[in-house]
């Protein structure tokens, strides 16, 4: 079938100030350059969005400020609350605000069992006309949305796409053989979104294409079109990069990437801090490492 959502879709960070303020225009600034370097789509608020520290005003002020820029690129308002009437609400304000869909996380805090996780995504998607994009990561989260899950909310029409992050990349396969093309599927692991593009994967919520754009477009530009070896080289040099965003520590590691690329600075919000020490001397030293080896990309 015709997907809605197909691509990469940078799942961008947001920008502070060293006050922790929101730094709006850095993270316009960000998105911008993100469409520019070939970016199908915008996710903001997300886990590297720091959407835990951010207020449902907040949110909803990059939202707006993101859609201002995107011009006709989808951009996706993340929703992970921790209860389904407040997801329900944020929902009902994306839409407002002018989202082109949200992307759905199970409840946060509490650990939903299979009938509770679906009448969560239910509830939200009756609560608003946006289309949405399941998202699945049971190790950050503790809740798995199996194959069988999703053959029961296929019938739903608002549900158009499937953020797979099990780490699991059998995965994709089984979701594939339990419900067809129903749904778009995107890898949410950078680090096994080539292994996934092949397996069928419909499009990349991608991490480290925060500071490097251009290469994760390649990348899944070149595996569509079947040139998996051109593909593959890119990614191999790509890969001590793309293990930073799978991490406790994600939001930190790609901000420094950011930081050290030129496109942003450190800044997060407590309860996190930057890194210091042996540990950001070990992230500096993968990120410096894969600068200066970087590739110089084929035409597409």
């Amino acid at each position: 079938m015709a997907h809605l959502w197909t691509g990469v879709f940078p799942a961008v960070t947001t920008k502070f100030h060293a006050d922790e303020s929101l730094d709006l225009a850095g993270t316009v600034n960000h998105i911008k350059w993100q469409l520019e370097c070939g970016a199908d789509g915008i996710i903001v608020c997300g886990s590297l969005g720091e959407a835990s520290t951010l207020t449902a005003d907040e949110k909803i002020t990059i939202l707006k400020a993101a859609k201002e820029v995107a011009g006709d690129k989808p951009v996706l308002l993340t929703v992970a609350e921790d209860s389904t009437r407040a997801a329900a609400a944020l929902a009902q304000a994306a839409h407002a605000a002018g989202a082109d869909g949200i992307m759905l996380l199970p409840a946060m805090r509490y650990v939903s069992d299979a009938r509770e996780t679906l009448n969560h995504y239910q509830r939200v998607a009756d609560a608003s006309p946006l289309p949405i994009m399941i998202y699945n990561n049971p190790i950050a989260y503790g809740v798995n949305i199996t194959p069988e899950m999703y053959v029961e909310m296929a019938a739903e029409p608002k549900y158009v796409a499937i953020k797979e992050s099990s780490g699991d990349i059998r995965t994709l396969t089984n979701v594939i053989n339990a419900v067809g093309s129903r749904f778009a599927i995107f890898s949410g692991v950078d680090d096994l979104a080539l292994e996934s593009i092949v397996m069928g994967a419909d499009g990349w919520v991608a991490g480290l294409v925060v500071a490097f754009p251009k290469e994760t477009v390649a990348i899944y530009k070149l595996a569509k079109a079947g040139r998996v070896e051109e593909a593959r080289a890119i990614y191999r040099w790509f890969a001590p990069l793309l293990h930073l965003d799978v991490s406790m520590k994600l939001v930190q590691n790609l901000k420094l990437c950011e930081a050290m690329v030129g496109v942003g600075t450190e800044h997060v919000r407590a309860p996190r801090l930057p890194l210091v020490g042996a540990e950001r001397e070990r992230v500096a030293a993968v990120i410096e490492a894969g600068l200066a080896s970087r590739p110089a990309l084929p035409t597409l």
